[in-house]
């Protein structure tokens, strides 16, 4: 059965690269000319997405550099200490809505710091399959398609993040400890 798998897994990518451009030609379509046009409205959306990632980028070097995320850190700390959470997972948290680079870069020191089956390995990869990069979403998607008022986005989504954020170390908890 592995090995089945293992062969459908392998194929199945270069059969559907073959199989669309091919079912495309016998409907006529012109494949070509078709693949050029999407491409040039690619080019235009990441274009227009340029600017937002820029001043999304930009803001959250200011947010490390100021020393706000250190401030957060030193407020929370105490609170999150006292009910068993350790404080190394605390910049996840607040990474994480902004950047997933940066937040992934954060998980992968915390693991080689204190190793993948540590507690804090443990909450620190939950966490980083448990949220999202709600502002990273919300600049680019947002801001390719022009959406200048997200309404509610923004409150839901950063909303979900810490919901996402508890329940990971919650069950991490409840798991692991």
């Amino acid at each position: 059965m592995y090995a089945f798998l293992s062969l459908i897994s392998s194929w199945a990518i270069p059969v559907l690269v073959a199989f669309i451009p091919l079912y495309a030609y016998t409907r006529k379509v012109p494949v070509y000319e078709s693949f050029v046009t999407g491409a040039k409205e690619g080019f235009g959306t990441a274009i227009g997405i340029i600017p937002p990632l820029i001043g999304m980028l930009v803001a959250i070097s200011v947010f490390r550099a100021s020393g706000a995320l250190d401030f957060f850190m030193g407020l929370i700390s105490p609170a999150l200490e006292a009910v068993g959470v350790p404080p190394e997972v605390l910049p996840l948290g607040l990474l994480r809505p902004l950047t997933g680079t940066g937040s992934l870069a954060y998980t992968t020191e915390l693991i080689r710091v204190h190793g993948p089956d540590s507690l804090i390995g443990m909450i620190a990869s939950t966490i980083q399959g448990s949220t999202d990069t709600t502002l990273y979403v919300l600049t680019v998607y947002f801001g390719a398609v022009g959406i200048r008022n997200g309404r509610y986005a923004l409150k839901v989504g950063l909303f979900s993040d810490l919901v996402g954020f508890a329940a990971a170390i919650a069950v991490c908890l409840l798991t692991f400890r």
